[in-house]
């Protein structure tokens, strides 16, 4: 995929509109800018180096009611979109430093030709706005972790002592929770999770007698056809308007096993932060002012 340049600001929205899913790297340039002229080669090699996502150029110039309401200060700015919403920015030309965001943003996607879309129409994946660092699980085995359900694969996530985990999600910015998909291994449907409470926005972490005894947001029972792949359980959508975090306390699995295992743990929403051309205002700017 090559870069596509913005020629004027209501394209901007467009482009973010067409890209979905898609992560969207943004590089704020100048013509009369040197360093944004010595990275541009760098910037059209990852365009297609990284397929999954859709790289754009704005001149700062041509686009300066887009580059006002970003806060673009300097050139050249590198800004990074997910379902219109920005996600990260770095400042520089910086090569190295561009590529890693890169990564850090498609995360499983990178080497992908295509972005990871929900199956429920009007929503989106939201695992790419999970923060994996700010994320933890409670009674996991040291060989079956947390890290490993983000993902589709044959890894999995199992329990060590019994059969409860406690499973804290953070996300990068307030999100709202249409459903969830809780995925058995389809080798293990018995270690399955049965009885779960869903909790959101706890201000400190819950333990084991804490997430019994609270009230959770939504209390699921769960049969073995709601954690079979692709299967998506329906959240009370009106209760889950801005979350920052959610805690899942799986109490039991479908056989009374021993330990839980979960290959698979999947969010489907929207962000509440979205990008309102709406509130862009008139700037009439000057080359080499601001930088």
């Amino acid at each position: 995929m090559s870069v596509k340049e913005v020629p004027e600001d209501a394209q901007f929205q467009v482009e973010l509109t067409a890209a979905g899913n898609k992560l969207v790297v943004v590089d704020f340039t100048a013509s009369w800018c040197g360093p944004c002229r010595n990275i541009a080669p760098e910037f059209t090699r990852m365009s297609t180096t990284y397929p999954a996502a859709v790289f754009l150029k704005v001149d700062v110039d041509q686009c300066s009611q887009t580059a006002q309401a970003n806060g673009v200060r300097a050139m050249p700015t590198f800004m990074f979109f997910r379902n219109k919403t920005k996600l990260d920015e770095m400042r520089g030309a910086d090569p190295v430093a561009l590529e890693d965001k890169i990564k850090q943003w498609l995360g499983d996607e990178v080497g992908e030709g295509d972005s990871k879309e929900s199956s429920v129409p009007g929503y989106v994946d939201l695992n790419p706005f999970i923060m994996k660092q700010g994320s933890e699980c409670l009674n996991q085995s040291d060989d079956h972790e947390l890290t490993n359900i983000f993902t589709k694969g044959g890894v999995y996530l199992e329990s060590d002592c019994d059969e409860q985990l406690i499973i804290h999600i953070a996300f990068n910015q307030p999100v709202k929770l249409h459903s969830l998909k809780l995925h058995g291994h389809p080798d293990e449907m018995d270690k399955a999770p049965k009885t779960v409470k869903v909790f959101i926005n706890q201000p400190n972490s819950l333990d084991f007698d804490k997430a019994e005894s609270y009230e959770p947001v939504q209390m699921l029972s769960l049969t073995k056809e709601d954690v079979t792949e692709d299967a998506i359980i329906p959240l009370k959508f009106v209760k889950y308007q801005n979350v920052q975090s959610a805690t899942i306390f799986v109490r039991d699995n479908q056989g009374d096993e021993e330990t839980t295992v979960i290959q698979y743990l999947g969010f489907i929403g929207n962000s509440l932060m979205k990008t309102n051309m709406g509130d862009f205002k008139r700037v009439a700017g000057k080359k080499g002012e601001s930088h």
